[in-house]
């Protein structure tokens, strides 16, 4: 259940997401509004973000749209189509995620975005 709504602002691209009800995701929506520089990995971005969050249910393959921490690198990710880690037709991250929200709409709309593109989320309405 998705229960507080964040925008994503990569330059031109500005893409909702909601949130679902986890600690993982509290403790993001209390750090916002974060900002940062993009990496990507197959079909995934990522980037470091101030929070540091032990795992809480993570998971080795998620949807596509998935928000996931990853604790390791303490980093905010977006998943929208296969990375190198994918089996098959799978979305794997690099090692297990915690899920915290799901984009609203097409994922794919990130498959245009660039390493080093900065990146903005904030809390909307």
């Amino acid at each position: 259940m998705l229960v507080k709504k964040i925008t994503i602002t990569i330059e031109d691209l500005k893409v909702d997401a909601g949130l679902n009800d986890s600690n993982t995701a509290q403790k993001i929506w209390e750090a916002l509004p974060i900002e940062g520089i993009v990496n990507t990995w197959g079909d995934e971005i990522y980037f470091s973000i101030p929070v540091n969050i032990g795992v809480e249910n993570a998971e080795e393959v998620v949807s596509e749209g998935d928000l996931g921490y990853w604790p390791p690198g303490s980093a905010f990710c977006i998943f929208f189509g296969l990375t190198p880690a994918s089996q098959g037709d799978e979305i794997r991250p690099a090692s297990p995620v915690n899920i915290f929200g799901k984009i609203i709409g097409d994922a794919k709309v990130f498959k245009k975005v660039q390493s080093g593109a900065k990146i903005i989320i904030e809390k909307s309405e």
